[in-house]
């Protein structure tokens, strides 16, 4: 299992994500921030289960995507880092 760790980006977008869905429902963005953390967690396990993101095709920044939440992590040297949170809609940022 690799170490997990969160940017500080990936951090103010889960907040992002869940104070929007909370506008309509408190109960909702909790079940939805408990299910993007499993999921998250889950992939620590198997780091290299999330697909390689098709804008950079780089073997070590990988993406799971939950309903239409783009999770985008790094893989380096047994550590996970959530770099981005983000609306598959959204326009892709530039990762640095």
């Amino acid at each position: 299992m690799a170490e997990l760790r969160w940017s500080k980006l990936a951090i103010s977008d889960l907040d992002d994500i869940i104070f929007y869905i909370s506008l309509d429902s408190e109960i909702d963005a909790k079940l939805f921030a408990a299910k993007i953390i499993d999921t998250i967690e889950t992939t620590s396990a198997f780091p290299y289960s999330g697909r390689i993101v098709p804008e950079l095709n780089d073997e070590i920044i990988r993406e799971k995507v939950f309903n239409n939440i783009r999770i985008i992590y790094r893989i380096k040297d047994n550590v996970m880092e959530v770099v981005r949170v983000l609306h598959s809609a959204r326009e892709f940022p530039k990762l640095n």
